[in-house]
């Protein structure tokens, strides 16, 4: 089996959301930049773990994702499986024609089995495992500062003073005077 970018950028992705998102949705754009991961990768990514109800988005200012169900609800392999990564050390992808028409190669069973294995161990590391795994190594969180927006009862308007003529005819009234 190989574990692809697809794959091991979704996990970091959903890693890094999972530390910050007490804080509030995270954007992608601040994944991108921690991660070093493009934000249209990110974007594709996070629209398929949508579909599969594992980040929910949040519209507007302030908006951004936040985890759909509890960090240690969402195991590794879910995440995996939801970024359309395929779990398989086969060489027929697990349909049992690796020869064409003669069958099964001679190591089927031995792959089948490795996949089950991959998928199990995968299946048994949660996201909150991984989480606790980073602030057991002293990753720090840096806390969002909120940004204090300034609210006035009316908009201050200055006025602006032009002068010149307000219409064809005025400016036809303009150069006839001169």
């Amino acid at each position: 089996m190989r574990l692809t970018t697809k794959g091991r950028f979704a996990v970091t992705a959903m890693i890094d959301l999972a530390l910050r998102q007490n804080n509030g949705p995270v954007t992608l754009a601040a994944i991108s930049q921690r991660q070093q991961i493009s934000l249209s990768y990110l974007e594709q990514l996070f629209g398929k773990l949508r579909r599969h109800e594992l980040v929910e988005s949040t519209r507007g200012p302030g908006g951004g994702y936040s985890l759909g169900r509890k960090a240690d609800k969402i195991t590794v392999a879910d995440i995996i499986v939801s970024v359309d990564e395929p779990i398989d050390a086969t060489h027929c992808g697990g349909k049992e024609n690796c020869m064409g028409e003669a069958g099964r190669c001679m190591t089927h069973e031995l792959w089948a089995s490795l996949n089950s294995r991959m998928v199990e161990f995968l299946d048994s590391v949660t996201l909150q495992k991984l989480v606790d795994d980073q602030l057991a190594k002293g990753v720090v969180i840096e806390s969002t500062p909120q940004v204090k927006k300034a609210i006035f009862s009316s908009p201050i308007v200055k006025p602006m003073r032009i002068n010149a003529p307000n219409s064809v005819f005025a400016l036809g009234n303009a150069f006839s005077k001169s």
